[in-house]
């Protein structure tokens, strides 16, 4: 049974998953939270927390909030920063048999240029996840993923300071995210997650107020799967680089969705908070069906729900 994709088919040292299912930025820390929790060698790959060029201490509390099949979150990329992830968490990634990529978020395009160049070569990093598309800061992030030329210019600048394979996340809060697609692609974009989570909030009706400390977040969980699921068939069959389904999977079925709709591979994030098995749950299942329709190739399932 061969589950193994690779997500960086253009760039020289590639970036082979042994399965399709990928940790995603955000929800799982730097991976070493969930090392005595599950086998995290099983799953395809981490990608880490968004790492900035300083430490971030994030939003105002509150930051997170549940809402009807989903969960609003407005953490504003709280990490421990650029060297100390280097010096801290990337000697024991180059341990692990799992790749891990690295999500970077900047306020600028030369911000984006110094990480990529910071974390080129170093041992223990697999790729690099721009976040040209989280909604929960002041500065940078979606600002970068809503216009189609300052996307290429943050992921040409990135691709002139690394080797590393690149993979662009793209906003869902556009008119066009297809146009967005082929333009990073066409900047050197090796793979593209298609999405991040949907800009939304929440109101305290007793105290009359928003109730995260930052008035918006992003929106995941089950609720945006259809809105996600439909953006990946779209993107998919525009552009021709592997695409990462993200947004509301917690099944083996609702992953199988994503490859049918054009997804090389799929992230997994808020489910995770619910049960950290979830993604080793998802691998079984994605094997048990192929096993069931007589497939031994992961490969003879993407897109296969492609239509046109």
């Amino acid at each position: 049974m061969n589950l193994s994709v690779q997500l960086a088919p253009r760039n020289k040292t590639g970036l082979e998953l042994s399965n399709p299912v990928i940790a995603a930025s955000g929800t799982f820390g730097y991976g070493t939270e969930y090392a005595e929790v599950l086998d995290i060698q099983k799953l395809g790959a981490i990608i880490s927390k968004g790492i900035t060029l300083q430490p971030r201490q994030g939003n105002a509390q509150p930051r997170l909030v549940e809402t009807a099949s989903g969960l609003l979150n407005s953490i504003g990329l709280e990490n421990i920063g650029m060297s100390a992830t280097i010096e801290s968490k990337s000697p024991l990634w180059a341990e692990w048999q799992v790749p891990v990529i690295v999500n970077i978020a900047g306020e600028s395009i030369d911000e984006f240029a110094q990480l990529a160049k910071a974390l080129d070569g170093v041992p223990g990093i697999s790729g690099l996840e721009l976040n040209i598309s989280c909604p929960n800061v002041s500065a940078g992030g979606m600002e970068f993923g809503t216009n189609s030329e300052m996307a290429v210019k943050v992921t040409s600048a990135v691709k002139k300071n690394t080797g590393l394979p690149i993979i662009v996340k793209l906003t869902p809060n556009v008119t066009d995210i297809v146009e967005i697609a082929r333009a990073v692609v066409s900047a050197g974009a090796d793979s593209l997650t298609v999405v991040n989570t949907f800009k939304g909030m929440a109101i305290d009706t007793a105290k009359r107020r928003p109730i995260l400390g930052n008035t918006a977040g992003g929106l995941s969980g089950p609720a945006i799967k259809p809105l996600a699921l439909y953006s990946v068939y779209k993107v998919a069959q525009a552009v021709q680089v592997p695409v990462i389904g993200c947004g509301g999977i917690a099944s083996a079925n609702d992953a199988l969705e994503f490859i049918m709709a054009g997804a090389s591979a799929i992230q997994v994030g808020t489910a995770t908070f619910a049960d950290p098995h979830t993604m080793l749950n998802i691998v079984e299942g994605i094997t048990q069906f192929m096993q069931q329709n007589g497939l031994s190739c992961l490969n003879d399932l993407i897109g296969t729900a492609n239509l046109g």
